[in-house]
């Protein structure tokens, strides 16, 4: 069996906590875990600590924090470690060029999408915005492009007609996790093979902002419904009732017979959820929540709410 690589770790999120506890349990050694400096979480604004850090603490690994790798102390620091290979997973730091050069094997990232699909910070997202029929991770060696380097390994991962980014994220880092320990055991033994991206398949995947979230209802249902799905958890599908927000934690598309309605009204209301009308077919509402209340399932929504031909929508 070849000996194990020396490796460190660069994550900070919980998409990357999988990864991270997969490699402590291989073969291959953990020099060090580099994660982003803590900073104010909450309410009281305290400092909190990442996923990754916490789980690097728990696993007794050693941790460096440092605010950039653009400096040449922090390029040397990483140095004096001798890694073999650097895994990048959701770190959120950009690496330059003098840090891509260190290890002797490279610098590979768990990406979540099928690359050249989807290349850029928010791949799960604009995988369900497109309505993409599945996903997957690539493990790929990373150069100065964004996302383009070359692949070492890939595996597809379907999506379902209720999966959300969050149900996603969750599946993906587990998947990214086996995908990373095999590579780094294909790397070990000598036999990782590369296979170059096409570049003329590449689509751009943009971080995802808190504007995006606001419901056009005038587009169709399957779009609207692709929405709700690809934002939740964050930053969560909304629309107006009242002046007040609301916002769309889950919902369906249901078949409409009419076009009659402005769209954006509320049709009927009941057990089922909240039927509102769109540019094409009906949204049906399951799980909602009104500014300055908790989130609640339609049944218990309309309990309280009387919103049968109110029109949603900004205003």
């Amino acid at each position: 069996m070849p000996a194990g690589l020396r490796i460190i770790f660069a994550g900070t999120p919980d998409f990357a906590v999988p990864a991270l506890e997969a490699i402590a349990a291989s073969g291959h050694t953990l020099q060090a875990v580099y994660t982003q400096p803590d900073r104010p979480a909450g309410r009281g604004r305290k400092l909190g600590e990442g996923a990754v850090k916490q789980a690097a603490v728990r696993l007794g690994l050693p941790i460096e924090q440092p605010v950039t790798l653009k400096e040449p102390d922090a390029v040397a620091r990483l140095a004096g470690h001798r890694p073999d290979a650097v895994v990048v997973a959701a770190y959120g730091l950009l690496l330059p060029q003098a840090i891509l050069d260190v290890p002797t094997r490279g610098c590979f990232n768990i990406h979540a999408s099928l690359l050249p699909r989807w290349r850029g910070a928010a791949p799960i997202q604009h995988a369900l915005l497109a309505g993409d029929p599945e996903t997957g991770i690539s493990i790929m060696r990373m150069e100065a492009g964004l996302d383009t380097g070359p692949i070492l390994s890939r595996c597809p991962h379907a999506i379902g007609v209720a999966d959300t980014a969050a149900s996603l994220h969750d599946a993906l880092a587990v998947l990214g996790a086996r995908l990373i320990v095999a590579a780094l055991d294909d790397l070990a033994a000598g036999v990782a093979r590369f296979e170059q991206q096409d570049p003329r398949l590449a689509t751009r995947a943009p971080k995802i902002t808190k504007a995006q979230a606001a419901i056009d209802w005038t587009r169709p249902a399957g779009t609207i419904e692709r929405m709700v799905r690809a934002f939740n958890p964050w930053p969560v599908a909304e629309t107006r009732l009242g002046g007040r927000q609301l916002r769309i934690w889950q919902g369906h598309v249901a078949p409409s017979s009419s076009s009659l309605p402005k769209p954006g009204t509320v049709l009927a209301a009941g057990p089922e959820g909240l039927s509102v009308m769109t540019g094409a077919g009906t949204l049906v509402i399951d799980r909602l929540r009104l500014e300055g209340r908790r989130a609640l399932g339609a049944a218990e929504f309309i309990r309280a709410h009387d919103i049968v031909g109110a029109v949603l929508g900004p205003g």
